[in-house]
């Protein structure tokens, strides 16, 4: 099953080199094209990190339980 994550790993190479190939075809020139690709798959990888990041859900988390001293635990003898 493919997720968000899954589409974003695809689409960062498919920006960078697609976008490029795509801008030096129009006829701007590579030395231009390139950054302007880098930045559209920054603005990709700075969405999934920041916009959508990763986070686990809050039910997930394992919340802390009182824990009773037992008898077991009050019989031990003390260590001097």
């Amino acid at each position: 099953m493919t997720g968000y994550y899954d589409y974003v790993l695809g689409l960062i190479p498919l920006t960078l080199l697609g976008l490029t190939a795509i801008l030096v075809v129009v006829g701007l020139e590579l030395m231009m094209a390139v950054p302007l690709g880098a930045g559209v798959s920054s603005l990709v990888v700075g969405h999934a990190l920041f916009v959508n990041g990763p986070v686990d859900p809050a039910e997930s988390i394992p919340q802390p339980t009182p824990v009773e001293p037992t008898e077991a635990a009050a019989a031990l003898p003390e260590q001097a």
